[in-house]
């Protein structure tokens, strides 16, 4: 690895310790391509540098992480791919809810809130408005926090909404001052919050999963990993199936036993019906060529479950892996305590020695219950747990880690039968992930080699096309950001442009010659009334030195009163000299004298005003 990488890859650390952001499954070309643009900006070359400045300057967080999320959106993007949605797949969905069911949809990483809101009118336009307010809840997420805020307000200004035809801006939406406004009582539908989609849980029971452009920016690992959460996600159990809906560089060619095409070219999905129960969906290995997940990995999808017990997961070093909110509620676990050593934990020993029990599970292959722990509070109250260690073991072989379980039994029968619950679902979910390895292996011993080479080209011409897609959408957002910086310099040459010419409307309206030389004493401006005295127009002068200029004006003697001026001598210098003006007529001409002063009050040159005496 190159000292630049290693550098890449302490910055990604610093970010996942500092602010929980992991960046590890991101591709990263483009993840580096992105910080690097932001460190341009500030004129920063190496990424330990960036670091030290990001220590230092909390706000750069936000801005950082606004660089990295490209939040490229607009409503109905990519318009045939949502006309067949609307005339093909939204009627299969309502046609399977005859019931009157509810209808689910995530829309994720949502960025401002385009993509939920143009899910929000298909809905209306397929179930109606009432409808729509009774049965329709559509889940918005994204990663980015200030999209997210974006997405709550559901303004939008003109320039954003121009993906939208007249009827539906009218229908839907309703004017506040520059912005059009979502209407109240549809957006109550649309709910917004925030979501990583590598390591949160996803939003089940599901009839319509969009995620378009999301993926292309995760490597082919992450991509698995996130797939395998949207397939449990999905409906698909019963007698119609879950649809995803991806954006037009996502192909998903190798996931074909999770989803089938539906329409390949407006990238719209099937999911697959897993061979057991849908939690065999999540549990199910999710990456491809045969290759198992990961120890921790494994344990992370054994642990998942919606259960109000206090739950840990330990692995076979002897490393936290996961803990579920419960329990870092009530045991003061934070998030990044997660991969740390469970010696180094308070909960190792308090309210009883874990490690002993983990060890005792593993050497004896059993669950093990210790009864009626205590746990006493600052003001004496006590609490009592049964601690329940189960041993976690891959196809019977050694145990690869431990599920600790604490059940309140303040009161008994009820938590006595939440915890023979939690064991028989690990039970389960233990066969079924034996159940799954062995048709996975099954399945993989049928590949052919034919296969296996045409998967990897597929897989490199669709990373080739996403990173296309992505610098596609990198280069979008900064012609956005160029069309305002444009806009607002047209805005200041307007203004520049009447400054001008009220300038020059002040200079024609002088009854005096007026004009104005730098220090070096060349000619910046010369009016009309000087053309009327001296028979040279401004073109002919512009630029051109004024004790130079052959004119009725013996210009030689205006050096005296010019150079105290600008040396900062005097404020005012008046002569009177003899001249004649281009009709050749002898004159006395008044000439006064002033400094032009910038706005730091330095002398950059000087006014002379002429009239005839």
């Amino acid at each position: 690895m190159s000292d630049e990488e290693e550098q890449f890859s302490g910055l990604l650390e610093f970010l996942q310790q500092e602010r929980g952001f992991d960046f590890t499954g991101y591709k990263q070309p483009s993840l580096m391509r992105r910080v690097r643009r932001r460190m341009q900006m500030l004129n920063f070359a190496a990424f330990d540098d960036y670091r030290d400045y990001l220590q230092v300057h909390q706000d750069e967080f936000a801005l950082l992480f606004n660089t990295i999320c490209i939040n490229v959106t607009s409503f109905f993007r990519d318009a045939p791919a949502w006309e067949y949605l609307c005339g093909k797949i939204l009627p299969r969905i309502l046609e399977a809810k005859r019931d009157g069911a509810a209808v689910r949809v995530w829309s994720a990483g949502c960025a401002s809130g385009q993509e939920a809101f143009t899910i929000a009118m298909a809905l209306v336009e397929a179930m109606g408005e009432a409808g729509f307010r009774e049965r329709a809840k559509i889940y918005a997420t994204d990663v980015d926090e200030e999209a997210l805020q974006q997405a709550r307000l559901a303004a939008y200004t003109p320039s954003q909404l121009e993906g939208l035809s007249p009827e539906r801006l009218q229908r839907f939406f309703e004017p506040a001052g520059a912005r059009h406004v979502f209407r109240p009582d549809l957006r109550r539908s649309v709910i917004f919050g925030r979501n990583d989609l590598v390591q949160d849980a996803p939003i089940s029971r599901l009839d319509l999963l969009v995620c378009r452009n999301t993926l292309m920016y995760f490597n082919a690992e992450t991509q698995a990993k996130i797939l395998a959460r949207f397939h449990f996600a999905l409906n698909g159990d019963g007698a119609g199936n879950g649809f995803l809906f991806l954006g037009r560089a996502e192909m998903l060619l190798t996931h074909s036993r999770l989803f089938t095409p539906v329409d390949l070219k407006c990238r719209i999905f099937a999911k697959v019906p897993p061979p057991s129960a849908r939690r065999a969906a999540l549990h199910e290995p999710a990456v491809e060529n045969g290759a198992e997940m990961s120890p921790n990995q494994r344990l992370r999808e054994l642990a998942f479950e919606e259960s109000l017990l206090p739950r840990l997961v330990v692995d076979a070093d002897g490393t936290l892996a996961m803990a579920n909110a419960r329990a870092r509620m009530i045991f003061s676990i934070a998030a990044t305590d997660i991969g740390r050593s469970l010696k180094d934990l308070d909960v190792s020993y308090r309210p009883v020695d874990l490690r002993s029990l983990i060890e005792q599970a593993h050497a004896e292959r059993r669950t093990v219950t210790q009864g009626a722990v205590e746990r006493r509070f600052a003001d004496g109250q006590a609490q009592y747990f049964d601690v329940v260690v189960a041993p976690l073991i891959e196809n019977g072989q050694r145990p690869t880690g431990a599920a600790i379980t604490f059940v309140d039994v303040t009161r008994n029968v009820r938590m006595q039968e939440e915890l023979r619950r939690a064991q028989d679902e690990l039970q389960s979910a233990n066969e079924e992930l034996q159940s799954s390895n062995e048709e996975l292996e099954t399945t993989n011993e049928e590949l052919q080699s034919s296969n296996e080479e045409l998967e990897t080209t597929n897989e490199e011409l669709q990373s080739t096309n996403e990173e296309l897609e992505t610098m596609n959408e990198e280069l979008q957002s900064t012609n956005e950001e160029l069309q305002t910086v444009n806009e607002q310099l047209r805005t200041r040459s307007e203004e520049l442009n009447q400054t001008n010419a009220f300038f020059e409307s002040v200079l024609r309206s002088l009854s005096s010659g007026a004009v104005v030389v730098n220090q070096n004493l060349n000619v910046l401006m010369w009016n009309p009334r000087a053309e009327d005295l001296w028979g040279l127009r401004a073109e002919e002068v512009q630029g051109k030195g004024l004790l130079n200029l052959d004119i009725g004006l013996p210009v030689s003697e205006l050096r005296t009163m010019i150079r105290p001026c600008l040396a900062g001598e005097t404020d005012h210098q008046e002569v009177v000299l003899d001249a004649v003006n281009r009709r050749g007529k002898k004159i006395k001409c008044r000439i006064t004298c002033t400094p032009l002063l910038s706005a730091t009050k330095k002398r950059d040159g000087v006014m002379l005003l002429m009239d005839e005496a």
